[in-house]
């Protein structure tokens, strides 16, 4: 795939922007203009002072409405007609007849004649069975239900229910910041609710300046975020994969939490925010987890009904997210981190209540029901960890720990094949992850990028010097331009082998940077020797690069040529390799292979330090064994 320009790659940032502003704007719920209010019983109010500017009723709930009907039942009689073809005075009714007395628990029944009714208990129409036992004999149905005549007495009966009790008289007080939203205020707040919703007086200039301003509030929180990047990561807006996970992310947790709030009564809290910190953090810093999940935070809060313990609550578990998960190198950490999270949730919920209510009976329980099935969500976070890591092809901690296990299929191939070049990837790992601690780069990613910057040997293991036995080195027999394309083919075999078996890129940037466009000297140098006075092409001796880019890469150099070079010295001693590492090091600044690298003179000052103090302890001298004299008895 072409590598983007730097214009297309900010013009798609910009799209990406864009659509998540209008998809947000549109899974907003869509509240009343007149009433902006989310409404949840048992919680705190969180909006200002509400009072009615207008008189409206208050309904009754479907409960209440149901009440008032079942009363009204209890007293009310079924029509019947007698069947004048059946000369009899009992009252036989049909089985369909019977269910349908015993299904609606009719206490009476009345017989039309005329114009007139009589009312009869229930219990004495008789089934045609029962009619049976009683007489002897078969006896048909006596009295027909009327099914006109009842179902238009049960509508007028419907009616008659009133749907309406009280009335909210303008300019009364209906509920303050911090009250609690009781049964009776939670009724006439959706009674308003209701009421604004009939009152046909939005206009659609009021419908646009509510969005408009739903969009300003939404691009303002955005741009914070770009000129967080701006100031603080420049490097995360020059990656186009970067900015979009950003933004997916993000979008995901507001559209669900829309959702939630606009289709369901639910609790706001079954969402799990902390997905934003937690899986952000998984693949880069802290900073940016925490900055990012404060502005999905603020979107959201813009239509949660309690926004301020909203933002109180989500904020503390950001940060402990964040300050437990520093690097996620075992899955169990996930689990640790929703732990964490869990009693955040609790202990800072049960403090806001007191400190917003003074009461402890305004603890709604299933609050924590709700932090539990929150903190079990975070845990589930491990598959969207994989999924965001194969999409925006990342490297988390985890897959680091997975490449480094020798037992792999590449590398235990490299051991049993190559085991000369195993053992230099396993020292060159060891001193590039000690000197990435001592300058606060990625040690991990700096210890797998070792392990596989030599695979490409694997093409040729007898040419290289380390795999060779009894002296015997094949590129001596080769003209010098021949012995130079095979040891340079390693990095390119490297790189076709590393994505054969599908490695992350970063991991791949290793292999085809570790030497960087530096010059094979040993050949160079005996070419040059052999044919004085032609005019060399130098690129015909020289590694094709690129040049390393990042501070990982360039630690991996200098590691990879110190510790070749280390096993030429004829005596390790401090001096010598005090001076080996020195003149390896210089010679790779002067040849500027780390140019593109954002390493300080501090950085590479504290890398030769401890490189110079670990090559002392790896070949430190040991104390020669006296021999036993043979006259001695033992």
């Amino acid at each position: 795939m072409a590598k983007l320009s730097k214009l297309t790659t900010h013009v798609i940032q910009a799209l990406g922007f864009v659509a998540l502003v209008t998809v947000t704007v549109l899974a907003f719920p869509r509240y009343n203009t007149s009433f902006r209010y989310h409404v949840e019983l048992g919680k705190p109010w969180g909006y200002e002072k509400v009072t009615a500017e207008f008189d409206f009723p208050i309904y009754k709930t479907p409960a209440q409405l149901e009440l008032d009907r079942r009363t009204l039942l209890a007293d009310f009689a079924p029509c019947f007609v007698r069947d004048t073809a059946v000369q009899d005075t009992m009252m036989v009714a049909s089985l369909a007849d019977i269910e349908y007395l015993e299904q609606g628990e009719y206490q009476w029944i009345a017989i039309l004649d005329g114009r007139q009714s009589t009312r009869y208990p229930a219990h004495r129409v008789l089934s045609p069975k029962q009619a049976y036992e009683l007489r002897g004999e078969e006896v048909s149905p006596t009295i027909l239900l009327d099914t006109a005549q009842t179902n238009f007495m049960l509508a007028q009966l419907d009616a008659s229910i009133a749907p309406t009790q009280g009335i909210v008289q303008e300019g009364q007080k209906i509920i303050d910041r911090g009250e609690i939203v009781t049964d009776e205020k939670y009724q006439i707040l959706t009674s308003l609710e209701r009421a604004c919703a009939e009152n046909d007086a939005i206009t659609a200039h009021q419908r646009t300046l509510s969005t408009t301003g739903r969009v300003i509030m939404i691009c303002l929180y955005l741009a914070l975020f770009v000129l967080y990047l701006i100031v603080f990561r420049r490097k995360y807006l020059e990656s186009l994969s970067t900015v979009l996970f950003f933004l997916l992310l993000s979008a995901i947790v507001i559209v669900l939490s829309c959702a939630l709030l606009q289709y369901t009564d639910l609790s706001i809290y079954l969402i799990p925010f902390a997905w934003v910190p937690v899986i952000t953090r998984v693949f880069y810093d802290a900073r940016t987890a925490l900055f990012l999940h404060v502005v999905t935070t603020l979107i959201v809060s813009l239509i949660v009904p309690a926004p301020v313990e909203f933002f109180f609550l989500q904020i503390a578990a950001g940060m402990v997210a964040v300050s437990s998960l520093s690097d996620m190198t075992r899955r169990s950490q996930l689990a640790q981190t929703a732990g964490w999270i869990l009693l955040t949730y609790a202990v800072a919920y049960t403090a806001y209540t007191f400190a917003s209510t003074g009461e402890y009976t305004t603890i709604n329980p299933y609050m924590y029901l709700y932090f539990a099935i929150n903190a079990a969500m975070i845990i589930a976070a491990y598959g969207l960890i994989f999924l965001f890591e194969k999409t925006f092809r990342l490297l988390s901690s985890i897959t680091l720990v997975e490449l480094t296990d020798i037992n792999s299929d590449l590398l235990h191939r490299l051991a049993e094949e190559a085991p000369g070049t195993f053992q230099h990837s396993m020292q060159v790992s060891n001193l590039a992850s000690e000197a990435a601690k001592a300058i606060r780069a990625n040690a991990l990613l700096v210890r797998t990028g070792a392990l596989y910057h030599d695979i490409g040997k694997l093409a040729n293991p007898g040419c290289f010097i380390e795999n060779q036995h009894a002296g015997h080195n094949p590129l001596l027999e080769c003209d010098p331009k021949e012995a130079v394309r095979i040891i340079i083919s390693h990095v390119t075999e490297g790189e076709a082998l590393a994505r054969k078996h599908h490695l992350p890129e970063m991991v791949i940037h290793f292999i085809t940077t570790h030497h960087g466009t530096s010059l094979v000297r040993y050949f160079f140098n005996s070419y040059v020797n052999a044919h004085p006075g032609e005019e060399v092409n130098r690129l015909e001796f020289q590694y094709p690069g690129p040049k390393p880019t990042t501070k990982e890469a360039a630690i991996l150099m200098m590691a990879d040529a110190v510790e070749a070079r280390s096993r030429s010295l004829k005596e390790f001693s401090e001096e010598e390799i005090y001076e080996m590492v020195d003149t390896m090091i210089d010679t790779q600044i002067a040849d500027g292979q780390f140019s593109e690298t954002p390493l300080s003179f501090k950085d590479v000052e504290d890398i030769r330090e401890v490189f110079k103090l670990r090559l002392m302890a790896i070949n430190h001298h040991r104390i020669a064994y006296p021999k036993l004299n043979k006259l001695c008895r033992v």
